[in-house]
């Protein structure tokens, strides 16, 4: 998180600043490391999202700024922008513990989906705007369109219904912050998506318009993360932190591990399967250890402590909830989910136990099966995705199933499988690592 003190531009340089902005400018004050004026930031999100300034140039300066950073000064005004770009939603009327969580992005996180439900059951209310694809991440949204009939193109009408009839409410984020939603398409397709500065202000931009009085962000740290450094992740979580309590939200950071893949399935439809089996009482052990931990991070700071949310996975109230919040979306949980045509399995060649596996290439792969885009617009296929046979320090038999690969495109599993190449190990047992790694706030 860089910027050139503004004090270093030359005066003729500083008067050019200060008069009616234009693209070329703002690109160039940026490309040189200098910092963006309060007046170059509000024009230029106000421009962009109106359509006066293309993707071209927008994109020039996205990649400026993930070259150069902003300081924490800009990153609030780029951010307190995006929400003027569009509608704050306000449900204090409502009476309700409003809370929400927000996860940095990681590989085979769906952690939204069994905890959303969840945190219903105890008593909260989260009205949950959440995002599609970004990269080699998986989206929420994109996860949960895979359900048929599931739609998350709601309005503020039905996101106050819900909230009231059934606790909870997942929806695009539509004319919250759509200046972010525009800037977001673009980080996805021109290789921007690791700036901390955007990733601050793209998640809070949306969190801080949508009415939740309290928030809880899931910052993910390690290879399958957009910030794979530990110590960058820690100045994420910080800066969000400090943004969400600036605006009047408290806001509390959780961090945690993204070096190997969350769960055994990663993908669209596939990830909302293991979901339906952590809401039923099962699943992967550490995606029941991550939704139990946010779910009571979430409570404590709404002030809900009457049940203890791994009760719901228990007694089936979670569940319920999911049930309840899908046919509200026009969904029918009962509908089989869909699965890729084409299968392939990669096996193992000798004996031993699972070393470690890497969350960035098993995401690459699974992006390369069709889950996620390579342009703004693009249809994602809801059956592709990759099953984890063997988690990190398992036993493995030499011919045993390690993963398998589903898409409905054949010739896309030829690139994802030369992606999984090196991407894991079968012999001595990996060194174990903590789920949770630290909190802030």
């Amino acid at each position: 998180m860089t910027g050139s003190d503004f004090g270093a531009l030359t005066v003729g340089e500083q008067r050019e600043m200060h008069r009616n902005p234009d693209m070329p400018t703002v690109i160039r004050t940026k490309r040189d490391g200098h910092r963006l004026t309060d007046a170059q930031i509000d024009w230029v999100i106000d421009a962009y999202t109106r359509g006066e300034v293309g993707d071209e140039q927008m994109a020039a300066l996205l990649m400026a700024i993930f070259l150069r950073g902003m300081d924490g000064a800009e990153i609030a005004r780029w951010t307190a922008a995006m929400i003027e770009s569009g509608k704050r939603f306000d449900f204090s009327d409502l009476g309700l513990p409003l809370v929400d969580k927000h996860s940095t992005g990681g590989v085979g996180d769906k952690i939204t989906i069994p905890l959303v439900p969840v945190v219903a059951a105890c008593g909260a209310a989260v009205p949950q705007a959440a995002g599609r694809g970004l990269g080699h991440t998986g989206g929420t949204l994109d996860k949960l369109e895979a359900i048929p009939g599931f739609t998350a193109e709601i309005g503020i009408a039905q996101i106050r219904a819900q909230l009231v009839d059934v606790g909870a409410a997942i929806f695009a984020a539509g004319d919250l912050a759509p200046a972010d939603r525009k800037i977001y398409a673009l980080r996805d397709v021109t290789a921007t998506t690791e700036s901390l500065a955007l990733i601050a202000s793209s998640i809070m931009s949306k969190k801080l318009a949508e009415g939740a009085r309290a928030l809880v962000l899931d910052v993910k740290v390690g290879s399958g993360a957009f910030l794979k450094d530990p110590a960058e992740s820690l100045d994420l979580a910080r800066t969000m932190v400090d943004l969400g309590t600036a605006h009047g939200v408290p806001t509390r950071a959780v961090l945690t591990d993204m070096a190997c893949p969350l769960g055994r399935t990663v993908g669209n439809a596939i990830e909302v399967e293991e979901s339906l089996e952590v809401l039923g009482g099962g699943g992967p052990d550490d995606v029941v250890e991550l939704t139990v931990t946010l779910a009571r991070e979430m409570l404590a700071l709404a002030g809900v402590d009457a049940v203890d949310p791994a009760d719901t996975l228990r007694d089936g109230s979670g569940m319920d909830r999911f049930r309840a919040l899908v046919r509200a979306q026009g969904g029918d949980p009962a509908a089989a989910l869909p699965v890729g045509a084409h299968t392939e399995t990669v096996t193992a060649t000798s004996g031993g136990t699972m070393g470690d596996i890497d969350a960035y290439a098993v995401g690459l792969a699974v992006w390369r099966l069709g889950a996620g885009r390579a342009a703004p617009g693009d249809r994602v296929q809801p059956g592709a995705g990759l099953r984890i046979h063997r988690k990190p320090g398992e036993p493995v038999a030499a011919g045993e199933a390690l993963f398998t690969l589903y898409t409905d495109t054949p010739e896309r599993l030829a690139p994802a499988l030369a992606e999984l190449d090196g991407a894991f190990s079968v012999g001595e047992p990996p060194t174990r690592r903590p789920l949770i790694l630290d909190r802030i706030g």
